[in-house]
């Protein structure tokens, strides 16, 4: 094989938009922008939208979004342009149709007119006699002159790559080493379908070629083509990339990574909230491990640490638990005012869900900063603030009063401790009414009246949230104000003596 000889790293990421971005796409984009970085090369988006068939409406615009969002900046490529434009597939078909000209002249392609039908028959039969499912070469020694009187006829073709016969390929895989394959385990592959549309496997080539890439990093299901497109940029005389192939990612099972056991599409995590940082962090260290034992890394460390020799061969398992424990990590170190901005939307969504129960002055940014701050420690997705703050929001919280008594205490305790902290609390100056000074109002009133923290604090704080998991007494008094507290703590007193 030839060793390219191009100066400049230069690498891409080629999706195609026939839906979501997969979180291992995500991976896949992430470790070429990072090699690219590390390097000082060049990164290229290029959009593969040759199969005309699966395309999904919006899906680039998606993927384009979500990178993005994820910070994977690109150099070249869709919306940015570039010297080696376009970057769609579908609007370079007179290039591809050049070089498929070129391989047939050079007899390293050749039409092939089988119909459906025949190929149908001709796979049912080699599945009947247990054979490998391949191309049976019909159409791979035709006389010219039959060719072109087929062309002439216009009958429908596709063509075929014309694998030789019995020749080891081999090749030195960056992530596992050699690999070896020969030819005769090969289909002669299309190369161009019966559309006009080039197949992955030549437009890819042509285009990496043409777009100076210098290292192909891509998922391990493209181990067995390379040999292929190896194939292609021999009868080309074409320099060859450097390859490296990814591992898997997989289920805790250690099955594929798949839909049905969870979520695999990265916008599934971002409508769910985590943060684009968290879920680089988490990506990046699937499947490849860093010369230390830290587990939070920024993008920019991420680039210096990179090296594609410390990507694992084997499956990375997508461990849940590890990305809300990375995500949590992020959420801690936050300036509130941003976990706040993050928060908002949620926010807004669900309180216009919950309609008039809800007091509309509350919906303002101060009060939600005020809120968020409470739960910042809390918080594993950005998500959860919608199931954590309703009673901060609802003109009337519903909860039984049975929720008020503390599991030490009793009736009568209880109702006292709620009548003298109300005494107190009627005392409270508007500028004094902050957590320290709160809490020693109450801490004063389990002294003198000789109750438990769990006859006065346990109580107020059910009284003021109606849950039984909730954020300090002290904390709910300071956010829901005075007038709202003092109401709240007056409904659990006539609920006691009801």
């Amino acid at each position: 094989m030839k060793n390219n000889n191009f100066s400049k790293v230069k690498v891409r990421f080629a999706p195609s938009p026939t839906g979501y971005l997969h979180v291992g796409s995500l991976r896949t984009a992430l470790y070429n922008y990072l090699f690219a970085k590390k390097h000082k090369g060049v990164f290229v988006l290029r959009i593969e939208d040759t199969d005309q068939n699966r395309l999904v409406k919006g899906a680039t615009e998606q993927v384009i979004q979500t990178m993005h969002w994820a910070g994977i900046d690109y150099d070249e490529g869709p919306e940015k342009g570039g010297g080696d434009a376009p970057y769609f597939q579908s609007e370079r078909l007179e290039i591809y149709r050049k070089y498929i000209d070129e391989l047939i002249d050079k007899k390293k392609a050749y039409y092939c007119f089988c119909d459906p039908v025949r190929l149908t028959t001709m796979r049912e039969e080699q599945i009947k006699n247990k054979k490998p499912s391949k191309y049976d070469r019909h159409c791979r020694d035709l006389k010219w002159s039959e060719v072109t009187e087929k062309l002439k006829k216009k009958t429908p073709y596709v063509v075929r790559l014309k694998i030789p016969d019995n020749q080891e390929i081999k090749f030195k895989d960056l992530v596992r080493g050699t690999v070896k394959i020969n030819s005769d385990d090969l289909d002669d592959q299309v190369l161009l379908k019966s559309d006009g549309y080039p197949t992955y496997h030549l437009a890819n080539t042509v285009d990496d070629h043409l777009m100076k890439i210098t290292h192909v990093i891509r998922g391990e299901e493209w181990i067995s083509s390379t040999p292929k497109h190896i194939l292609l940029y021999q009868a080309f005389g074409w320099d060859i990339p450097e390859f490296a192939h990814l591992p898997l990612l997989l289920n805790k099972d250690k099955s594929k990574l798949s839909k049905r056991q969870g979520d695999v599409a990265v916008e599934d995590y971002m409508e769910k909230g985590y943060l684009p940082e968290a879920m680089i962090n988490f990506v990046a260290l699937l499947g490849w491990n860093t010369k230390d034992e830290n587990e939070i890394y920024s993008l920019e460390e991420l680039v210096k640490q990179f090296d594609l020799t410390r990507v694992h061969k084997g499956g990375a398992v997508f461990d849940l638990e590890k990305l809300d424990w990375i995500n949590g990590k992020y959420i801690r170190k936050m300036q509130i005012e941003d976990l706040a901005h993050e928060c908002k939307p949620y926010l807004e969504k669900h309180l216009k869900v919950l309609g008039d129960k809800v007091e509309k002055d509350l919906i303002n940014d101060r009060y939600f900063k005020d809120i968020v701050k409470l739960f910042q420690e809390r918080l594993v997705r950005i998500s959860e603030i919608t199931e954590l703050v309703d009673y901060f929001f609802l003109k009337k919280i519903e909860y039984d009063k049975k929720l008020l008594i503390f599991k030490k205490s009793d009736t009568q305790k209880t109702q006292l401790g709620l009548e003298k902290a109300l005494e107190r609390l009627r005392e409270v100056k508007d500028e004094n009414w902050n957590q320290e000074y709160l809490n020693g109002v109450l801490q004063g009133v389990c002294q003198d009246s000789e109750l438990k923290p769990g006859d006065v604090f346990w109580p107020i704080r059910a009284a003021l949230s109606g849950v039984e998991a909730s954020p300090s007494p002290v904390e709910l008094l300071e956010v829901l104000g005075v007038e709202r507290s003092m109401n709240r703590i007056k409904k659990a007193l006539e609920m006691l003596n009801a």
